[in-house]
């Protein structure tokens, strides 16, 4: 769980972040699954879309993705949002 001043801290770093994955009509696949959990364990701070023929909202869509990968929400502004997994072996973002 993160504290609003690191929820704060991340919001700030993903802002100059590109979006790298989307989220589509297929909605939620093992394969998605399995290249948000290698980004975050690369990148720990990712930054996803879903796209407007996704059938569930982009809340919907952080929300189970973090619930399957473990991560937390940072944040959820239109049709992108933020996650976050410390990769405790090698961390990237320091608090």
């Amino acid at each position: 769980m993160l504290t609003s001043k690191q929820r704060a801290a991340l919001r700030g770093i993903a802002s100059t972040y590109d979006t790298i994955l989307q989220v589509g009509k297929g909605g939620i696949s093992d394969a998605l699954i399995q290249q948000v959990k290698d980004a975050l364990r690369k990148r720990e701070l990712i930054k996803m879309r879903v796209l407007d023929n996704c059938p569930m909202d982009s809340r919907e869509a952080a929300d189970q993705i973090a619930a399957q990968t473990g991560a937390d929400v940072v944040q959820v502004i239109g049709s992108r949002f933020v996650l976050f997994l410390r990769n405790p072996e090698e961390p990237v973002i320091e608090f």
